[in-house]
């Protein structure tokens, strides 16, 4: 078995102390020579070194790493707003520990005492399918900094959002002006504040438009492409002229289903969506969706997170990004 390379393997080979090497390795270089630092590096790289990071998390009392709890990695949603934390998380020199709780309370119990445990710094939550009482309690005992994702914290603390009411509302407008009265609303069957809030522009902008969606026509499913696919039968069958879709994975899953329903869109069956994930726009016809600044997101919440992290005096922070329609090809006019 080939043996682990250690600082003192590397100082040796370097002619040069364990404490040298520590400091070069550390960017304290400039007290050493040019030459003696090109050796150390590019012995480094021959040795194949990497230093001990529980050694180092131990002296430093920090493992610069911040947790991410997420309730689906498999949403492309989701995959932009990791994206906009990876960024500015290097940055930083932070690096996060990515888990997808599948909305499971179990799994999501077991990530938080996970990243405790790995000496996360921080957390960014944007799954919270359990208690946020038991979240905080969890958390605020082992003094670990958290931001919650379009979520309402139980006591004052940081959070991030998107305005999920006015993006309901654009599309009920658009939809309105289109000419569409016989709805169905394809919405999530455990929903988080921000799908709460999304649900709640919409019906409230249809309700004073005098044109209320009765409960029978709000269908409830999985975030998900097979969620979505699930479910076109019975909205079918209430011969809607236009299906807000929650999110865009269940408008997809609901264009699948209509097409092998012998229908098309938006020729029989309007369909609009809301994120504006990447395949909005491959699809066909092309998806009409609320665009959300998904991988700007992921920036601000790194910032943020990494901010409390280093500074636990700092104001109590909160942002709320903008939303915009994004019309395409899914949305026929009626009269």
């Amino acid at each position: 078995m080939t043996k682990k390379v250690t600082i003192t393997d590397l100082a040796h080979k370097a002619g040069v102390s364990v404490t040298t090497v520590s400091q070069i390795l550390n960017g304290k270089q400039d007290r050493f020579s040019d030459k003696t630092v090109e050796k150390v590096h590019r012995l480094r790289r021959d040795m194949g070194y990497v230093p001990d990071f529980n050694a180092q998390s131990l002296i430093k009392k920090s493992g610069r790493t911040i947790g991410v709890l997420l309730p689906n990695i498999n949403n492309p949603f989701f995959s932009r707003f990791l994206r906009g934390i990876e960024a500015t998380a290097m940055e930083h020199d932070y690096v996060p520990l990515i888990f997808g709780s599948n909305n499971s309370e179990t799994l999501e119990s077991h990530y938080l005492l996970e990243s405790i445990r790995r000496t996360a710094d921080g957390m960014i939550i944007a799954s919270a399918v359990s208690d946020l009482n038991y979240i905080d309690k969890i958390l605020s005992q082992n003094e670990v900094p958290y931001l919650l994702v379009d979520q309402a914290p139980v006591v004052e603390g940081d959070q991030i959002n998107a305005n999920n009411y006015q993006g309901g509302s654009l599309l009920a407008e658009y939809l309105l002006a289109k000419g569409h009265q016989n709805v169905v609303v394809v919405a999530d069957s455990n929903p988080t504040l921000n799908m709460e809030h999304r649900l709640a522009g919409f019906l409230e902008t249809y309700k004073k438009a005098g044109q209320p969606i009765s409960n029978d026509h709000i269908v409830k499913t999985d975030l998900t492409k097979m969620g979505g696919y699930q479910v076109t039968q019975q909205v079918i069958e209430m011969k809607p002229t236009a299906i807000f879709a929650i999110n865009d994975e269940i408008a997809i899953g609901l264009y699948r289903g209509i097409h092998e329903a012998g229908l098309n869109v938006p020729a029989d069956i309007s369909v609009v969506g809301y994120d504006d994930i990447d395949l909005t726009e491959y699809i066909s016809p092309k998806l009409t969706t609320v665009h959300q600044a998904a991988f700007e997101m992921g920036q601000h919440s790194a910032e943020m997170i990494i901010e409390r992290i280093e500074n636990r005096d700092e104001p109590i922070q909160s942002v709320t990004l903008p939303v915009k329609l994004v019309e395409r090809e899914s949305v026929k006019k009626i009269n």
